[in-house]
């Protein structure tokens, strides 16, 4: 059976080190932390027997590569505008006037400065209409203005 020393395992720890620079986003330098532990231990504790030196190193790796996985998922950082570069979703909820009839299931709007396509049902130009959804992000879906809408927005000229 092979034998491990501690200069096995910290030329383990020196390669998978060395291969983290190329981009492995975390793995690789806990990975070789771990290496490099074992090559500490195995230091003080020279008649650690192989079979527990790969036990241990699989130990510390799963358990140190948890608590990363952990510490990553605490720090996604959530945004305070999620739609951002979601243009046509920053839309939904708004209030605004046909500019176009909504004839066969489709009409335009005018939002802000920008002409928009919309879906729903036929309605005349100049009807007062409010975005409630999105088909295949660029089709805004409207539905006219009831007198409960009316009290909660203003309509965009």
């Amino acid at each position: 059976m092979i034998t491990f020393t501690f200069w096995h395992w910290f030329g383990v720890a020196l390669v998978l080190l060395s291969a983290e620079m190329l981009g492995a986003a975390g793995f690789l330098l806990w990975t070789g932390m771990s290496a490099a532990l074992i090559g500490v231990l195995l230091f003080i504790f020279p008649n650690i027997d192989t079979s527990w030196q790969l036990v241990i190193f699989s130990f510390v790796t799963i358990a140190v590569l948890y608590v990363w996985w952990r510490h990553l998922q605490q720090r996604i950082d959530t945004s305070d505008q999620p739609l951002l570069n979601q243009r046509s979703a920053q839309y939904v909820g708004r209030q605004t006037v046909l500019v176009e009839p909504l004839l066969h299931g489709r009409g335009t709007v005018r939002i802000d400065d920008s002409r928009w396509q919309v879906t729903g049902p036929e309605l005349p130009v100049n009807t007062l209409v409010k975005v409630v959804g999105l088909q295949d992000a660029l089709l805004l879906v409207v539905e006219p203005v009831t007198q409960d809408d009316e009290t909660e927005g203003h309509a965009d000229e």
